[in-house]
């Protein structure tokens, strides 16, 4: 078991998406297997993901720095450093958050890793079969389709 440091993570676990948004594998760099953690890096004027709920998976978000929006099934609310929610899977706990602010927005972003898990967003009604890589819309493969919230 290794000590990881976030200031001097590999490059292999950063991802970068959308507009200038990174994501910090750090569970998957200390070689966690069944949580994922991570840190979300969200610009201003940027979202974290898409509109969207997990079918097995359930999360756990704590805002670390910055202020922005989080929207959460039927309400959008302001959240800035130290608020934090958990959600559960099912389809009824849609989520995404929004930097509103002038500051990046970091959040902490931990769950659980579970096989079959799919994806629903409902603004699209599409569900991402994540092991496949996928995404369908009544029942049809959908080609061009991404995940990416602001590409």
């Amino acid at each position: 078991m290794d000590i990881c440091s976030i200031d001097s993570l590999s490059q292999e676990y950063i991802g970068e998406y959308g507009k200038g948004a990174v994501t910090k594998m750090l569970g998957l760099a200390a070689g966690s297997k069944d949580l994922y953690v991570n840190i979300d890096i969200l610009p201003p004027g940027t979202h974290g993901s898409k509109y969207h709920s997990h079918t097995l998976q359930e999360e756990f978000f704590i805002v670390l720095e910055g202020e922005g929006e989080l929207r959460l099934a039927d309400r959008t609310v302001k959240v800035g450093p130290g608020d934090f929610f958990s959600k559960g899977s099912g389809v009824a706990n849609a989520h995404q958050f929004y930097n509103s602010g002038s500051t990046p927005l970091r959040i902490l972003d931990i769950g659980t890793v579970v096989d079959g898990d799919l994806c629903y967003y409902p603004d699209e009604d599409v569900c991402l079969v994540k092991a496949l890589g996928q995404a369908f819309r009544r029942g049809a493969a959908l080609e061009d389709w991404s995940s990416d919230p602001d590409a």
